[in-house]
């Protein structure tokens, strides 16, 4: 195991046949005052470094090398060529778990680069210790997702967030504000546009005159009053009437509005994020959504996983509403883990919390959490699930498989080999939890990858 790299700390691995150019470049790197240490076979990285190759270099091993350490790096990892790479090499190492690729004599300061790189990482680590406090999950996925707020958090463009009902939309944009860096940032503003009312011709976005209308008793700020010089949060956006959608763009465009019954314009300077569960494209297809104003609005889009996608988060998440938020710090017992772990959530993390919320209340006394303090409406019902392990499908399939001549230990092959795919595709490519969910070694999954077994022509007989 690597130690940890610390700040303007890089390990560097090199691929490249010349030990001279290595040599410039780390002593090019030194008076950078970016210290440098190699990695050396059968060690794992888990900070920032560099693979350096050169054009007599083996793709595949670099192609390797670079997706074994991805995870253990957070996908911290520079791959720079000293010569010219044939075309599409750069995408492969990129899909490979890479975060950049250049060719070093082909950027001025190239050292520059790497600096900068490396201050951002830091900053970016710290932020990530901070929102793993508040966004609470471990999978790779949720990992992911919470690196891709930081950098959206660095930005001042339009963040369009997506997701299911229940996700969070409204927590990461809290976050994003937070993490906002502006000089005299002002408030958040949130705003629901499921409740905006047309015949008021957008009254809560614009703000309004005394007497503008039925009830206008005294003059009104809107959203965009109230947010300037902050951040407007727009809510299931794709639920914004149609006649208040050029208005909106004509804000986002210009940064200038009216209150309703005024003929002034005002000016208004605001972050933009906006939020729907709704797929926005489909709604510009079918002339629901002006497609000008969705590309205003998604100068960054984040899709937030669903429940079911990062699973592996849930007995964190029940941990967390259990101590946190009802204060409860007694053992759970392991049948409820269980059990929260498999049960299906339609209404994502919001029904998580609302069903631990239920289990918390039933609780009695000072002993462990028990199944006997799942609330019976939330009971999951046994015969149903038995029928899912032994019911006519399976049968018939390993009937066909029999059928068809295949012994005993291919039938077990197969039906092996498509667990392994779908623990890995569950797992979204971690072979470690992978692993740890099957029960086998990590070494047993890296070999089935690595030899494509899956793809077993025996399969066929199945469909």
């Amino acid at each position: 195991m690597l130690k940890n790299a610390s700040e303007n700390e890089l390990w560097v691995k090199s691929f490249c046949r010349s030990s001279s150019k290595i040599t410039d470049v780390i002593s090019a790197l030194g008076q950078s005052k970016i210290k440098v240490q190699a990695l050396h076979n059968q060690e794992v990285p888990t900070g920032p470094g560099v693979i350096f190759f050169d054009s007599h270099a083996p793709i595949t091993a670099i192609i390797e090398c670079i997706a074994e350490h991805a995870h253990s790096c957070e996908h911290q990892i520079i791959a720079i060529s000293f010569d010219a790479m044939p075309h599409g090499l750069s995408w492969r190492l990129l899909n490979a778990g890479a975060s950049d690729v250049f060719t070093w004599c082909s950027v001025e300061r190239p050292t520059e680069i790497l600096s900068a790189r490396l201050q951002y990482w830091e900053s970016t680590k710290r932020k990530l210790q901070y929102l793993n406090s508040k966004l609470i999950g471990k999978s790779d996925l949720w990992q992911a997702t919470l690196r891709q707020i930081v950098d959206m958090a660095s930005t001042d463009c339009p963040v369009l967030i997506l997701g299911e009902s229940g996700t969070g939309k409204e927590l990461v944009t809290k976050e994003i504000h937070q993490l906002d860096a502006r000089k005299d940032k002002q408030d958040l503003v949130v705003v629901d546009c499921t409740t905006i009312v047309p015949s008021l011709s957008g009254s809560e976005l614009f703000g309004h005159e005394k007497g503008a209308f039925t009830n206008a008793i005294s003059t009104r700020d809107g959203a965009f009053a109230l947010a300037n010089s902050g951040t407007l949060f727009l809510d299931e956006l794709g639920e914004l009437p149609p006649a208040l959608q050029p208005e909106l763009l004509r804000v986002l465009q210009e940064g200038t509005y009216k209150r309703v019954g005024s003929n002034t314009w005002r000016k208004a300077h605001f972050r933009l994020i906006s939020a729907t569960n709704r797929d926005l494209s489909e709604e510009v297809k079918n002339g629901n959504f002006r497609q000008d104003l969705f590309y205003r609005i998604s100068g960054w889009v984040c899709q937030l996983p669903s429940l079911e996608k990062r699973r592996e988060d849930i007995p964190l998440l029940a941990d967390y509403f259990l101590r946190k938020v009802h204060k409860k710090n007694q053992p759970i017992d392991p049948e409820v883990y269980q059990y929260l772990s498999t049960r299906n959530y339609p209404g994502n993390v919001r029904e998580l919390q609302q069903l631990v919320s239920r289990i918390a209340n039933k609780h009695i006394g000072e002993g462990p959490f028990t199944v006997g303090d799942i609330p019976e409406a939330d009971r999951p019902s046994f015969p149903e699930q038995e029928s899912c392990f032994g019911g006519k499908e399976l049968e018939q399939a390993v009937k066909k498989m029999i059928y068809a001549g295949l012994s005993l230990k291919d039938v077990k092959d197969i039906v092996t080999n498509i667990a392994k795919e779908v623990v890995i595709d569950d797992e979204n490519g971690n072979l470690r939890q992978a692993a740890k969910k099957l029960g086998c070694s990590e070494r047993i999954l890296q070999m089935h990858k690595k030899t494509d077994t899956y793809h077993n022509p025996y399969l066929k007989v199945c469909h």
